[in-house]
C-alpha cells in the first residue's frame, strides 16, 4: 500500500497492490499495520456499502463530534466521482474541495479524515461503493451541505443528478451546522 497523492490537509489517495493472473486478481483492501505505515492510525467501527444507478448523487454528508467519522472509501464495481470538502474552520484548506474518479479498474482508495464533508456521484449503473468508518453512525450528529452550493463550486460532471429528498433539503455551506 502506498500514498499516491496527498491532497488537502490530511486527505490522501492510496493504491493497493493488485496481483493479477489468468484467474482474475487479488488485492488486500485493508491491513492495519500497512495503514499505520502511511500515517493512518484509526480503528474502524463500521463498514458500509451502497449500490447506485448511474447519475445518483449522494452527499455531501458528515457527522459532527463526538461522532465525527473518518472514511476509507473504495469502488468495488462501477465508477464514481468522489468529493471531499474540508469543513474544519481552523484548517488552512477550510472550504476547499477535492475530487477524484474512483473506479473498479484502478483500485484506488481515498482516506477522508474526520472534519470533511463527503459525497459522490455514480458514473455507471450498479456502482458498488464501500467505505470503512472510524466511528459509528449517529443520527443526531448527522449533517450535510447541498451538493450545488455556489460557494463550493463543485463540478460534479452530471447535469441532472438523482438525489434523495433528504439531500435536496441540506443547507448551503455558510448555513450548515458545523461543530469542528
Amino acid at each position: 500500500m502506498q500514498i499516491v497523492e496527498q491532497a488537502l490537509n490530511g486527505l490522501c489517495v492510496l493504491k493497493t497492490n493488485v496481483y493479477k493472473d489468468n484467474r482474475g486478481y487479488f488485492l488486500e483492501s485493508y491491513h492495519q499495520d500497512k495503514m499505520k505505515t502511511v500515517g493512518i492510525e484509526k480503528t474502524f467501527m463500521q463498514d458500509n456499502f451502497s449500490l447506485s444507478a448511474n447519475n445518483v448523487l449522494r452527499g455531501l454528508h458528515f457527522q459532527n463530534p463526538p461522532y465525527a467519522q473518518g472514511k476509507l472509501v473504495k469502488v468495488v464495481s462501477g465508477a464514481v466521482l468522489d468529493v471531499a470538502v474540508d469543513i474544519r474552520p481552523q484548517s488552512p484548506t477550510f472550504g476547499k474541495n477535492f475530487t477524484i474518479q474512483l473506479n473498479q479498474d484502478e483500485h484506488l482508495m481515498l482516506w477522508i479524515p474526520e472534519g470533511f464533508a463527503h459525497g459522490f456521484v455514480s458514473l455507471a449503473d450498479n456502482t458498488l461503493f464501500y467505505y470503512k468508518c472510524s466511528n459509528i453512525y449517529n443520527q443526531q450528529m448527522e449533517s450535510g451541505i447541498r451538493y450545488d452550493d455556489p460557494d463550493l463550486n463543485i463540478n460534479w460532471g452530471v447535469k441532472n443528478p438523482v438525489l434523495s429528498e433528504k439531500d435536496l433539503l441540506l443547507p448551503y455551506f455558510k448555513n450548515a451546522t458545523i461543530l469542528f
